[in-house]
């Protein structure tokens, strides 16, 4: 893949391969985006670049690059959109203070306990993967609870 110059702009585009938030925003919440065009969801999404697009020495095109939705998370309870945009705006913020944006948002300039907040009422890993044990056993004992004792 050829290097680019430092100050070389990239033209960003995604890719059509938009399985991933087809699965991520829940049946309930389509409805409302069909019928009120410009309404917003809030979302936790992780892009993989797909394909680039360079061009000669000399022309006046910006090289471009695709990304594909890989996964995504959509927020779908008032306490989760709340959260998350705290977190988007320390994002924001901390992006404005090391001088890649022009205006500086109120509120907290800590992304990392933004971060924390919103993770603290959300499953663990580890809790996550008991929980899809337990549904395999349900699954494999169809249902039934057996005490031995």
């Amino acid at each position: 893949m050829p290097r680019l110059d430092e100050d070389a702009e990239v033209e960003v585009k995604l890719d059509s391969g938009a399985a991933m938030l087809q699965q991520a925003i829940p049946a309930i919440l389509r409805p409302g985006l069909f019928e009120a065009p410009g309404a917003r969801i809030v979302a936790v999404v992780e892009f993989a670049s797909t394909m680039y697009t360079g061009h000669a020495s000399g022309e006046d095109k910006d090289p471009q690059v695709k990304l594909r939705i890989k996964l995504a998370e959509v927020a779908t309870e008032g306490d989760q959109i709340r959260l998350l945009r705290e977190v988007m705006r320390a994002m924001y913020r901390q992006r404005k203070m090391n001088g890649t944006l022009d205006e500086l948002g109120p509120g907290s300039h800590d992304v990392d306990a933004a971060v924390e907040l919103l993770l603290a009422e959300h499953p663990t890993e580890g809790e996550f993967e008991a929980h899809e044990a337990q549904q395999r056993a349900v699954k494999q004992g169809h249902g039934r609870v057996e005490s031995f004792g």
